[in-house]
């Protein structure tokens, strides 16, 4: 790939965040961040010539920081901090969530108040134009940011711990070597210039966010599916209903499925005999735009990609502020709310999935099979997306209500926050599968009624696109469910099935 991203450490955005993460795009470095970052190692270079007691530079840390460091032992002590605080523990994270981290990471240092060299962030930088990841175990407090994850993420700089080179898992200094990448020797300030932060956290919740932008807008297309198999109501979703209660979700749902919808004769509008459908068909604007207005407000973690969340600062004038930064409250209620809005997506979805296979509630076959009995169709599709739903409502218990003392009481608050942007990872993923499942069950469906009528602009287009990856299910014998739920389930995943409908039919997740 040619094109490169030039990081300045004020302008990386959302998509660019994913499109290093996933794409293995190329990044570099603008020369007015080449410059500010050089100045602020200065002042950290005269700090330590002239001896002041400085914190992160020449004392210990947290609780230590009363514990003054001579001159020749300060390079030991930023490897210390990085041997002693890479303690994480679990599963790895996944390479994309690591790459997202590294590059954050990077941008973070490039904005020139964290004191480290410019050698060491160009160090980082090949790592992750090289495809050097870091093994980095999940889990931390978000007390001073995510300082045992991110030590992960450093040890490979220093040819220790374990990383990854092209998708294959080694010894650090292995994977540096065979990238041709030199490994180094931290300075003054710069172990903790590399792990005090929020980076950990705000990477894998930008990725849940971006996966959550796109999920809303398949919940739109999955629920006008829906809609036309009961051949519901269209009037609920006419605009002069929306805009006297102009609440910017409901009125993008709203609107996007009267687009999805445009055209389509497997509708009806309000009758005498038939004036509404029950809420899952007919309050879909007022349900999945309440997640769409929860997902608009967490979208501001672009705030927190250009931010500097280390700890302490080094000002232009010289000053070192030791402040907190590092704290990931600002991001950790953000992201429970998250979880709560996808949730709720998830809720919804699977609600409509067992109106699709409940031959009371949709006038077609059981469980959507041409000879049930013999045959059990989408039976347990329900039954999984009910415990994926009933799973969502455990983990969008909020993270950030919880905190734990550490640091012998000098971290007395922490936020979790990188807990409540895993949670909301599970979540986006869980609810994924749900509306797979209503996607795939939907299609299944209309394909009982296609001789009653015509789909409408945007459900024919996301019909046909599905249909190209995933059959009608004739009969039990010619299927393993799982292996199909996991076709449905990758359609989402790739994202070349949402694009195509959107290439025809426009879908916001907010009214312009």
């Amino acid at each position: 790939m040619n094109r490169q991203i030039i990081l300045d450490g004020k302008n990386l955005t959302l998509d660019q965040v994913v499109e290093v993460a996933r794409n293995h795009t190329q990044v570099t470095i603008s020369d007015h961040a080449v410059d500010a970052v050089k100045a602020s190692r200065k002042i950290v270079d005269d700090i330590v010539a002239s001896k002041k007691v400085t914190y992160g530079v020449n004392t210990g840390f947290g609780s230590l920081v009363k514990v003054s460091i001579p001159q020749e032992e300060t390079r030991q002590l930023q490897e210390n901090l990085i041997r002693t605080h890479s303690s994480g523990f679990g599963d790895p994270l996944k390479e994309e969530e690591v790459r997202a981290i590294m590059l954050i990471r990077i941008n973070s240092l490039l904005k020139g108040y964290s004191g480290i060299r410019l050698s060491t962030i160009e160090t980082l930088m090949s790592m992750l134009n090289n495809r050097v990841v870091p093994f980095i175990p999940e889990g931390s407090l978000g007390a001073s940011g995510d300082l045992a994850q991110l030590s992960h993420m450093v040890l490979p700089m220093l040819g220790l711990g374990k990383a990854y080179f092209r998708g294959e898992l080694m010894a650090g200094r292995k994977a540096m070597e065979q990238a041709g990448i030199p490994t180094i020797h931290l300075e003054a300030k710069e172990g903790l210039a590399l792990i005090n932060g929020t980076t950990v956290l705000t990477g894998i919740g930008a990725l849940a966010t971006y996966d959550a932008i796109e999920l809303l807008k398949l919940s739109d297309i999955a629920g006008a599916l829906s809609l036309e198999v009961h051949n519901g109501i269209i009037s609920a979703f006419d605009e002069e209903l929306h805009i006297i209660r102009p609440q910017n979700g409901q009125l993008a749902t709203a609107r996007n499925i009267r687009h999805l919808l445009k055209g389509s004769t497997l509708t009806t509008p309000a009758t005498a005999d038939r004036v509404q459908d029950p809420y899952t068909l007919r309050c879909m604007p007022q349900i999945h735009g309440a997640s769409k207005d929860t997902i608009a407000y967490v979208k501001e973690v672009d705030i927190e990609l250009n931010s500097v969340t280390d700890n302490p600062i080094i000002t232009r004038s010289g000053d070192v502020i030791s402040g907190g930064n590092f704290h990931g409250e600002p991001l950790a209620q953000p992201f429970d709310f998250l979880g709560i809005g996808v949730a709720e997506i998830g809720n919804v979805s699977e609600r409509r999935v067992e109106r699709l296979v409940n031959t009371n509630l949709s006038g077609l076959p059981s469980f959507l099979v041409k000879h049930p009995g013999v045959n059990s169709g989408f039976m347990i599709t329900q039954y999984a997306a009910a415990s994926l739903a009933s799973e969502n409502k455990i983990l969008a218990h909020p993270a950030s209500v919880d905190s734990i003392t550490s640091c012998e009481n000098q971290e007395d608050f922490v936020s979790m926050g990188t807990t409540a942007a895993r949670t909301a990872r599970e979540i986006v993923k869980n609810s994924r599968r749900i509306l797979a499942t209503e996607i795939m069950a939907a299609c299944q469906a209309i394909d009982f009624i296609l001789d009653r009528g015509s789909l409408g602009e945007g459900t024919k287009i996301a019909y046909e696109a599905f249909r190209q990856q995933v059959k009608f299910l004739e009969n039990d014998k010619e299927i393993e469910m799982y292996d199909e739920l996991e076709k449905a389930t990758e359609v989402l995943i790739k994202g070349d099935f949402l694009k195509e409908v959107e290439n025809q039919v426009p879908l916001d997740i907010q009214y312009q």
